[in-house]
């Protein structure tokens, strides 16, 4: 299936700065080492192969998700075949002993790119998945650069989202306060990150959900109020490979806008989507015709889509990359802006932060009321929209 006419684009936004910068990316590479921890996610996997195509001479993948892991060797092994180097992968939890353990065995690596995240809005539903996000997003980040400055890494690459920019939602700050934690370790380290525009057809993504919906014979459901600005998953490798070579202390990539990346709705999507697989959409009114009409539709090459507006927790409008009072540098590259980042570090929040998440472990005990207290702190223009709805509660 082509992403790319899918989210209205009939060009990858990127092939001008990697052509121009190949000769570059490839000298680096060849002669360099890397871990990528999270490296079986949709973006995980793509940047792996962007790193593997160009022969490193050493290439370390961790990450949870056993099954994504065997995944991405296969896809890697039948799409590239083999390389020169040390190329091994680890089913490893990042917060755990073992990867502790794999981590004191070896740890020599120039290049760190930590690409784990808890990633969906929906995570803040309950206060215990929240705190694993934040554990994630926030913790295990700072526990993994920690072991690189110990080690004396070369550089530290983290992915943050464009969430980030302007919060509404518990993911995305989440995201912000790792930037501010971020800020702290690049006086020991060299960081870089990028702000992702969201990768269509991702694991667990709404794109995603088209696929398994149609496979599974059932109804698809997208907001029609909801725009998002989309890349292509070889495009979120790309854009993490150049941040992680290209990128200065405490630089945030991000993709520039143009024509070719513009705001588009999941509805569009989904109606480019079936159209081209051989479907005509037909919106119904709500969720019981939809799954009542699903089996009499497709056998006229129709399908039921329910489109609605969205009224749940945490989602934007539209997305954004930067904020105003952020300071951008978009001459550097054709398609990729960078926002520039001057030391500044707010010590007393993360010690605050720091000692309510650790009392609250310790209590076992915490409601989602103080989080979002604590996050207010940490973020004071931060706008969490709270409706009560969640997207668990919806088809």
């Amino acid at each position: 299936m082509d992403f790319l006419s899918l989210i209205g684009r009939s060009d990858e936004l990127f092939t001008n700065d990697i052509t121009n910068h190949e000769d570059n990316l490839t000298q680096v590479i060849a002669g360099s080492s890397f871990l990528i921890l999270g490296g079986a996610g949709s973006i995980g996997q793509a940047t792996t192969k962007e790193i593997f195509k160009r022969n490193p001479k050493k290439l370390h993948v961790v990450d949870i998700s056993e099954n994504n892991m065997v995944e991405l060797v296969r896809d890697i092994r039948s799409s590239f075949g083999y390389i020169d180097g040390d190329f091994q992968t680890f089913v490893l939890d990042i917060g755990s002993i073992e990867y502790d353990a794999f981590w004191e065995a070896d740890g020599e690596y120039d290049y760190v790119l930590n690409l784990s995240a808890l990633k969906h809005v929906r995570s803040e539903k309950d206060p215990y998945t929240l705190m694993r996000m934040i554990n994630v997003n926030v913790f295990n980040t700072d526990k993994t650069l920690q072991q690189c400055i110990n080690k004396g890494i070369k550089k530290y690459f983290c992915v943050s989202t464009d969430k980030a920019a302007n919060p509404v939602n518990m993911m995305g700050a989440s995201k912000r306060i790792m930037e501010m934690f971020l800020m702290r370790r690049s006086q020991d380290i060299i960081i870089s990150t990028a702000r992702f525009a969201n990768v269509a057809f991702s694991d667990g993504s709404l794109l995603h959900g088209f696929n398994k919906r149609l496979e599974k014979k059932q109804p698809i459901v997208a907001p029609n109020d909801i725009k998002r600005y989309f890349v292509i998953p070889k495009e979120s490798g790309e854009l993490c490979l150049m941040s992680c070579v290209f990128g200065e202390n405490r630089d945030i990539f991000f993709p520039k806008l143009s024509e070719q990346l513009h705001l588009i709705t999941f509805a569009e999507i989904a109606e480019k989507y079936l159209r081209e697989i051989g479907y005509e959409p037909y919106l119904c009114k709500d969720e019981d015709q939809a799954r009542e009409l699903v089996n009499t539709l497709s056998a006229e090459r129709k399908w039921p889509c329910l489109f609605t507006a969205s009224d749940t927790t945490g989602e934007k409008d539209f997305e954004e990359f930067y904020t105003e009072n952020e300071v951008l540098d978009t001459t550097r590259f054709e398609n990729l802006g960078i926002i520039k980042n001057e030391l500044n570090v707010e010590e007393n929040k993360l010690d605050r932060f720091e000692s309510a998440i650790n009392a609250m472990h310790i209590k076992r005990r915490w409601n989602k009321e103080e989080i979002v207290d604590l996050f207010n702190y940490m973020i004071p223009n931060f706008d969490h929209k709270e409706t009560g709805k969640y997207l668990d509660s919806k088809m």
